[in-house]
């Protein structure tokens, strides 16, 4: 029987993964609650995750295109129905 070591995770992997779990809420959100106020800082926040890379890369790349179609279907939704952007 062989014992392999355990591969913990290092501190920035779990605040990247958390960072881009945050930043897909908040784009979310942002479609329906304000787009011009919300989905600016969650990109901000996905962009972070991203340059903090580790093991949930993958995470923050779909983070980041997930707020960028946010963005753009928040914007049109608010306009289309006279709602504010801001």
């Amino acid at each position: 029987m062989s014992a392999q070591p355990e591969a913990r995770e290092r501190p920035s992997d779990v605040v990247a993964g958390l960072l881009a779990s945050l930043s897909l809420a908040a784009s979310l959100i942002g479609i329906a609650f304000r787009p011009g106020r919300l989905i600016p800082f969650a990109l901000l926040l996905a962009l972070l995750a991203a340059a903090l890379g580790g093991r949930h890369s993958r995470l923050a790349t779909i983070a980041i295109v997930v707020g960028a179609v946010c963005f753009v279907v928040g914007m049109a939704a608010a306009v289309i129905t006279d709602n504010p952007i801001y």
